[in-house]
């Protein structure tokens, strides 16, 4: 009897511990969560021109010295986020996709699919949702440089694209063949929108490809969409001709709109969050130089048409605008100016001896080595130096600064964050 009582016991105690194993695994299943996917797409600085040689300038103002912090390890090499994976992509053609761990270097590349020396917003994007989130992560990256709203990222429901009056008037002055002209701008309208697209299925059709996190019982996610274009937009004038006035850049406002709709109608995410990065070089415009005075206005305009679409009514807490002329860096502008003057004295001792050393009166290319250097040293301080370090591109491109792309990518993430908490 005794031994048949403990033979029941240990039965018992067998089928306590079986359940308590199986109700721990179904908890941890349902810890798991289907795995967030965030789509980042636009033109030039969405792909990244910020070299990894410009971090060192985020050191230099304690303001960004935490987020050099984040962006790099006690190593000094920039840091691997280990449970956030990435998709850039810039094709189409063989070799238009890198993968991996997202890291420093998924920036503008020449060769997509090695590694290269440019972060994008991407890269503090990552580092900063993954910690809000706690949990894997997979962005995918479109971007191409020097592409329109306009044509190349034409939303299908806006149609092709169709030229103004005062377009057709220069074409025909020009002698072109109008339907020839017609026919090849449609043909381009929304090329870059369907690339984009096609990547995005391409890469869900099987996410575990890129990430190897994904948990196919799970799922995923279409959590969110940062976009981040508008030069060619913003430099248009035969597309905006009255890009001056008080509602010169309408129509991209209306084409934003549409795009998301087409977005979210495409890739089956209705609720998904929208980030529009507006287009920030310069600055905020009321700080703007004499000099580029002339540019106020229109780029005022196009900044406020590239946040109008967040004030409709269907867009109203689920899209939001991130003005990315708050972190540009004011002290760069100066530095850069003082270097082009450098250029500038370097040019004039050039054009003024006209390659003839030894000529009477002319002086050597040694001789105007030195001058220049003087030059320099009068001009530009040690820490002047230091600074251009952190310039390693044009204006247009943020002036190539991390400091700046770093501190973007952060408040895209910051967006994100606060839109998935509502």
């Amino acid at each position: 009897m005794q031994e048949q009582r403990h033979a029941t016991t240990i039965k018992v105690l067998g089928i306590a511990v079986l359940v308590a194993i199986c109700t721990a695994s179904a908890s941890a299943q349902e810890a798991k969560k289907p795995l967030k996917v965030f789509l980042l797409a636009g033109q030039s600085n969405m792909d990244g021109h910020a070299r990894i040689s410009s971090f060192d300038h985020l050191g230099m103002d304690p303001a960004t010295a935490p987020l050099l912090a984040e962006m790099r390890g006690a190593d000094g090499a920039p840091t691997v986020c280990d449970e956030v994976w990435i998709s850039y992509y810039r094709g189409p053609g063989e070799g238009s996709e890198g993968i991996g761990k997202l890291t420093a270097g998924f920036g503008s590349r020449e060769k997509p699919a090695e590694p290269g020396d440019k972060i994008g917003p991407e890269f503090t994007f990552g580092i900063y949702m993954h910690k809000a989130l706690g949990e894997p992560i997979l962005l995918i990256k479109t971007a191409w440089g020097g592409k329109s709203l306009h044509t190349d990222f034409r939303p299908p429901s806006a149609g092709p694209y169709e030229f103004k009056p005062q377009e057709l008037a220069a074409l025909e002055k020009k002698g072109a063949d109008i339907e020839q002209v017609r026919a090849v701008r449609a043909a381009a309208s929304g090329a870059y929108y369907r690339l984009m697209v096609e990547h995005v299925r391409r890469v869900l059709a099987d996410p575990g490809r890129v990430c190897p996190a994904y948990d196919e019982r799970q799922g995923y996610e279409l959590a969110g969409f940062v976009w981040f274009q508008g030069w060619n937009d913003m430099v248009d004038g035969g597309v905006y001709p009255k890009r001056a006035e008080p509602g010169g850049y309408d129509l991209y406002s209306d084409l934003m709109a549409q795009f998301i709709r087409d977005v979210r109608r495409d890739l089956a995410a209705p609720d998904m969050h929208f980030v529009i990065g507006v287009l920030g070089v310069g600055g905020p415009v009321d700080n703007y130089g004499p000099e580029a005075q002339r540019y106020k206005s229109t780029h005022d305009g196009f900044r406020k048409a590239m946040a109008a679409p967040a004030s409709l009514p269907e867009f109203r807490g689920n899209v939001t605008t991130v003005l990315t002329e708050n972190y540009w860096d004011p002290e760069l502008d100066v530095v850069a100016e003082k270097n082009a003057k450098v250029g500038q004295k370097a040019r004039e001792l050039q054009e003024q001896n006209n390659g003839y050393p030894g000529q009477e009166g002319s002086i050597g290319p040694d001789a105007q080595k030195e001058i220049v250097a003087q030059f320099r040293a009068g001009l530009m301080t040690p820490r002047d130096e230091r600074l251009l370090a952190g310039i390693t591109n044009g204006a247009y491109h943020y002036l190539g600064s991390a400091k700046i792309m770093a501190q973007i990518g952060k408040a895209f993430a910051e967006a994100m964050t606060a839109a998935l908490a509502r």
